[in-house]
Formats: C-alpha cells, sequence, structure tokens
C-alpha cells in the first residue's frame, strides 16, 4: 500500500497546484467521495462545491498570487483504510520550504477520501 499511499498523496498535492478550475473539479471528484470533508483548524469544508471553494482559496493566495508550490513528501504510508504523508510549501526559485504539513486521510475502498485531517505542524 505505500506506492499507493505515495500516488495518492501526489495526485492530493497536484490538485492544490492546478491551476485549470475545470481539471482542479474533475481532481476533486476524483480524489474525494462526494461528501468528502476537509478540515483544518477551525474550517471544514464538506462535499465537492465546498472543497472546489477551499482549494481555489488556497490555490489563488498561495500558488496564483505568491508564487508558491505544494508538493507531497515521500514519506506517505497506509494502513487499513488511513494513509499519513507531510507536504511542504515551496518558493520554487529557491526550494525553501515555508509550511510543512500533515494529512491524515481516511479512504473508502476504492482509495478515495471520505475524511481529510490537515495539520499545519511548520
Amino acid at each position: 500500500m505505500t506506492s499507493t499511499a505515495q500516488q495518492l498523496a501526489d495526485r492530493y498535492a497536484a490538485v492544490w497546484n492546478e491551476p485549470d478550475p475545470v481539471a482542479r473539479r474533475d481532481a476533486i471528484e476524483q480524489l474525494w467521495v462526494p461528501d468528502g470533508l476537509h478540515g483544518v483548524s477551525t474550517r471544514q469544508a464538506r462535499g465537492y462545491a465546498a472543497l472546489e471553494e477551499r482549494i481555489t482559496g488556497a490555490y489563488n493566495s498561495n500558488v496564483r498570487d505568491a508564487g508558491h508550490w505544494f508538493r507531497a513528501v515521500a514519506n506517505a504510508q497506509g494502513l487499513r483504510d488511513v494513509v499519513t504523508f507531510n507536504w511542504e510549501m515551496v518558493r520554487p526559485a529557491t526550494g525553501e520550504v515555508l509550511a510543512v504539513g500533515l494529512e491524515f486521510l481516511q479512504v473508502d475502498a476504492d482509495g478515495r477520501i471520505v475524511t481529510d485531517y490537515q495539520f499545519i505542524v511548520a
């Protein structure tokens, strides 16, 4: 499951960098179940429309406007229906890591995200 977990982590990070709104929406629908939940701090998004709004907002402020990039760290692990991994927000020109997060994903039998808990760790 480690390679599958890493593939999910890489696809997850990619959706936050996706500039095309249609491709972003398609990626959201491929990654999450229809009523999937994303929670971070005091915010939560449930369902495709709310997920799209959350991810688009993060894309607009962090990627489009600030020029940063998200990437999954190569440490994804899967155990039963849970996948964990770290991600980094980096400055592409220098490789400087600006933020680090931990994702805790509960997935269904098809590997789609049911619950996504995001922790900012640095």
